[in-house]
């Protein structure tokens, strides 16, 4: 039996499942508009792990929603995976967050281009296309999205917390903006089964998110002493 720990922290929403030889059996999440991950993601594992009725020690790898996404959210689940896996002396898996998404929408859209977004702020999406076979046709960019952009693929479904976004600037185009979807660790568990069995682990002293462009704090626009 081979169980997996998976986590998803690159968006809004903190989200861990358990997989057991490649099925999801356990689920815990939050979407709450807010990130929580730093509050919540290790008390969720311990929630999975104690409603499938095991323990830490029995777990025999962990994957981690690698970017590109939220900074912060990528950092905190990374750096999570990376001390669990040091600590229990288990592999490390990475699996992309734009292909994540994929896995849990393609049954649904089978016979159609996937575009999968995730929000990075203005007209800017990080994106990754899949054919209607699954095949890759777009590779991981940061795309600024304009009337025409992967107009050459239409028709489209995009699906992502940044699909919402290009719902206006799309209205004239054969283009299906899945509403509503929030990312989960569920996505995880099919390719991180695979990737146990091909023993395609990550380094965990040196792993690190892939972030995809640089962090950009905010500047307060207050002065510090208050003048």
């Amino acid at each position: 039996m081979v169980y997996i720990l998976h986590l998803e922290t690159s968006t809004k929403v903190c989200s861990v499942a358990l997989s057991l030889n490649g099925q999801v059996i356990q689920t815990v999440e939050s979407n709450e508009g807010a990130y929580v991950h730093g509050e919540k993601l290790t008390l969720f594992i311990q929630e999975v792990c104690e409603k499938a009725q095991i323990e830490m020690k029995d777990l025999n790898a962990i994957s981690v929603a690698s970017g590109p996404g939220s900074y912060t959210g990528l950092r905190i689940g990374v750096s999570t995976a990376k001390g669990l896996c040091y600590a229990l002396g288990i592999p490390l898996i990475a699996i992309d967050s734009l292909t994540c998404i994929y896995e849990i929408v393609k049954a649904n859209y089978s016979n159609s281009n996937i575009l999968t977004v995730i929000d990075a702020r203005r007209m800017e999406v990080f994106s990754k296309l899949f054919s209607e076979n699954g095949a890759v046709k777009e590779e991981i960019a940061a795309t600024v999205i304009e009337e025409t952009t992967f107009e050459q693929y239409d028709p489209l479904v995009v699906v992502g917390d940044g699909a919402e976004k290009l719902k206006e600037i799309w209205k004239n185009r054969k283009v299906d903006i899945v509403e509503g979807f929030c990312t989960s660790a569920i996505g995880q568990a099919s390719i991180a089964y695979r990737k146990f069995l091909a023993s395609e682990f990550e380094d965990v002293a040196y792993y690190e998110p892939f972030y995809l462009k640089d962090f950009i704090a905010g500047v307060s626009t207050k002065n510090i002493l208050n003048q």
